[in-house]
């Protein structure tokens, strides 16, 4: 996926949120977030697009305080606030086109482009779809195309070897004999870890692993995004080994 598709997502995964969430009540829990509430939650979205816009719209060089990703406490009645995330998503995909691909604005690690934040705020809002879908009871359906993208960036950012420095407890993963593999049984899609060097190493494609998961593709996205344990999944090899990964990697 480009820059112009990874900004229309932003919109079309905004949207979709607010179908699957329907109209569930906002104080309703949602499972893969706990502690938060569907309100909690679309809060949360829309702070993330509003910080996210203003980054690139400011061409911020630092860090900007991101209170308003991080308070999602407010008022739980009424109906979901359809049109204002519709308003945060539209400006955040408006500011990143207006922009381009490669304008230089603060990121994370060594990113520094608006390219990152208009894949990472595709994703960001794929996922929160998830979460609200889950908390409605609602049906969770991904193209294909985002679904591979969206476990694409996952590998990328996950093994960066900062995430030592930020939490050395994971380090505890790497070990001789250790990979992994996850396999879609509806499409053309495989993924490679190996955790046997200094640093996690990833790549597509299949290879003999100490453990493998074969799953469809939207399952094994919400595997790795911990949205989803592995009960009901095809698991052979070191189911343990499994686990243990899983409680090691978080993000998004």
């Amino acid at each position: 996926m480009d820059f112009d598709r990874h900004c229309t997502e932003i919109v079309t995964q905004t949207d979709l949120l607010v179908r699957d969430a329907g109209d569930a009540d906002l104080r309703v829990p949602v499972p893969s977030c706990p502690g938060w509430t569907l309100g909690a939650l679309a809060r949360h979205v829309d702070g993330g697009h509003r910080w996210a816009e203003e980054i690139v719209r400011t061409r911020a060089t630092d860090f900007l305080d991101d209170t308003i990703v991080r308070d999602v406490l407010g008022d739980d009645g009424g109906a979901l606030p359809a049109d204002r995330l519709r308003e945060g998503s539209d400006g955040l995909a408006a500011t990143l086109r207006a922009a381009g691909p490669s304008a230089e604005v603060w990121a994370p690690f060594d990113f520094r482009s608006t390219g990152f934040w208009a894949r990472r705020f595709a994703h960001e809002t794929l996922m929160h779809r998830a979460d609200a879908a889950l908390a409605a009871g609602t049906p969770f359906v991904v193209e294909p195309e985002v679904a591979l993208d969206a476990v694409d960036e996952w590998m990328e950012l996950d093994v960066l070897p900062q995430h030592f420095d930020l939490r050395p407890e994971k380090r505890e993963l790497l070990a001789p004999g250790r990979t992994l593999a996850l396999e879609a049984t509806d499409a053309d899609a495989a993924w490679f870890l190996d955790l046997t060097g200094p640093v996690i190493t990833w790549r597509r494609g299949t290879g003999e692993a100490a453990v493998t998961v074969r799953a469809p593709l939207t399952e094994l996205l919400l595997l790795v995004y911990r949205r989803r344990g592995d009960a009901g999944l095809e698991v052979s090899g070191d189911a343990g080994l499994l686990a243990f990964w899983l409680h090691h990697v978080a993000f998004g």
